[in-house]
Order: structure tokens, then sequence, then C-alpha cells
């Protein structure tokens, strides 16, 4: 049988390394010896002998989600084998954390981690219960994390002396230094969402970076 579909890059092939890889821009390659933890209905096939399991995620977890009606829904998956992740086509990017590096990010964003890092679901600062929830994930220690991102994200330097301000729909993460509260603008509102309307960004300043996704489509995270 002869076609491109079995192109050399489409093929899957034996995994040479532990941990996560890119199998391609829309996903991830994990090489499962132990554990690892993934967003709940993110895996699309997977070989060997692997267990899926339902991971909880405490108190603070419960109640974020009681709240805004939204949570980072995990599985653990343990074993040895190889299991493939992806959701809805997104553009996969593997981030590697050294000692001393902490990530805020979107829940929305997350598609699998190694089992060394750490993660705390915080209410982000200044943002009271508007917004849609803002409620993100702190990530911290060493190791990996597959984050998925709706089209080419855009990196925007934050500085003390240029505080950025994003739509708390497009924000995919950010340094978790940097300090944050919420900015309110009717004229931009009237402007940009074509009614009149209360517009509210993000405000973030300090010194670090922020990840922003070109959309502003939402979606429910699934699991919950």
């Amino acid at each position: 049988m002869k076609s491109d579909l079995f192109a050399s890059e489409n093929l899957a092939q034996a995994a040479v390394a532990p941990g996560m890889s890119l199998q391609n821009a829309k996903s991830v390659r994990y090489n499962v010896n132990g554990e690892m933890l993934a967003r709940q209905g993110a895996m699309v096939a997977f070989r060997g002998n692997l267990q899926f399991e339902r991971k909880g995620q405490g108190i603070g977890g419960m109640l974020k989600r009681a709240v805004t009606g939204e949570g980072l829904a995990l599985m653990s998956v343990r074993g040895q084998g190889e299991a493939w992740f992806a959701h809805q086509a997104g553009n996969c990017f593997i981030i590697d954390f050294e000692p001393g590096d902490a990530l805020t990010v979107n829940g929305r964003n997350v598609l699998c981690f190694d089992p060394t890092l750490s993660y705390e679901i915080k209410m982000v600062k200044g943002a009271g219960m508007t917004g849609g929830g803002l409620f993100n994930s702190v990530f911290t220690g060493t190791g990996k994390l597959a984050v998925v991102c709706d089209g080419h994200p855009v990196i925007i330097p934050v500085t003390a002396q240029s505080p950025v301000f994003v739509d708390t729909d497009a924000v995919v993460g950010w340094s978790a230094g940097l300090e944050t509260g919420l900015h309110r603008s009717q004229s931009v509102g009237s402007m940009i969402r074509g009614g009149s309307g209360e517009a509210v960004q993000l405000k973030l300043s300090g010194e670090g970076f922020v990840i922003v996704r070109p959309s502003e489509l939402t979606e429910t995270v699934t699991g919950h």
C-alpha cells in the first residue's frame, strides 16, 4: 500500500530515551517507565503495559471547580510503554524546568508533565472572582511540561517600566514572579468588543514574560 500518509515523518519510531518528546507539532510522545501525569482525555494512543487512573486535585482543586466551573482534571499514567498526547490539533511545546524556575499556566493549556514537577492551583492575585475564573496552575521543580496552544503563541516581555495587559481568554501563562491585577477599560471594551460593555484585562507587571495565544475562543476543560 502506497501513500504520502506513510511518509517517514508520520511514522512512530521506537523510543530511544525515557520521558517526553515531540512526535510532531501537534502531538507529544511520552516513553513511560514508572509514572507521569496528563490532562484527562488527552491520550490519543498507547502501546505497552500502561494503566490510566483519574487523579484528584485535592480540596483546593474541588473549591476551584465549584466556584468557576473549570478545573485542571488530571490522570496518572503508570507502567512501562509509550503514550501519545494531543488536544484538538493544537500546537504542542515542551518546557524544560530547571531548579528555581516557576511558571503559571492556564489549565486549558496543560497537556502532560513529569511527576518530578510540582503543581499548585492558585487564584490569580488581584483578579477576584471575575474574568472567567482566574485560577491557574503554578509549576515548579525540575522536569518537563508539555503545553498546547491554539495557533502560534506570542511571547511578550514584561518589564518594570512596561506592564502588559492581556485578554483573560487569550493568556496561556506567565512568569510566576510577575505581579497580577485587573485592568478595566470602558473605551477599550467598546472598540474591541463592538459594544458598550466593560472590558477586563489581566495586568502583568514586574520582570518576566507572558505567553498569549492568537485566539479568544473559550473551551470547557474536560473531566469535571
